[in-house]
């Protein structure tokens, strides 16, 4: 008898298989488009996902100024922030964001997908977004996902 397809297949960091994906915001909503890359970058669309390991892929996001907030979001959705200091509190609208830096959007979205400890935030280091159609990262021979 086989004995190897009843053994469960653990991934660690010299057995991963990283590749690189670029991926156009243009056009798609702010919500599902990062909760696909969300998964991208955790791992969890490959068949040997394993929670405690990067075993994600690295996502470049291009035209983040493209990216579309529906329902009339971008004057309601507010993004807040503290200082840590008493009446630190800061609120800044979806609208501003986006004209101020608009690839934060993409990132805060991102980042509220991923687990709240360590590896969530080393797997976020695998995303790299982008303003233009333009980036740095053609030396990694980035394939082109479809989203």
């Amino acid at each position: 008898m086989d004995t190897l397809s009843y053994k469960t297949v653990s991934a660690n960091a010299s057995t991963v298989n990283k590749k690189w994906f670029v991926v156009d915001a243009e056009g798609k909503t702010l919500g599902r488009f990062a909760s696909e890359i969300a998964k991208v970058i955790r791992g969890k669309n490959k068949p040997d996902f394993t929670p405690h390991v990067d075993c994600g892929d690295n996502v470049i996001v291009l035209n983040a100024d493209k990216i579309e907030l529906k329902a009339g979001k971008m004057d309601k959705k507010v993004y807040i922030s503290h200082s840590g200091y008493p009446g630190g509190q800061k609120e800044v609208l979806a609208k501003d964001l986006m004209k101020k830096k608009p690839e934060a959007m993409i990132e805060k979205a991102v980042k509220g997908m991923l687990p709240k400890n360590r590896l969530g935030r080393k797997i976020f280091n695998n995303l790299f977004v982008y303003v233009g159609s333009e980036h740095p990262h053609a030396a990694q021979k980035p394939e082109t996902l479809d989203i």
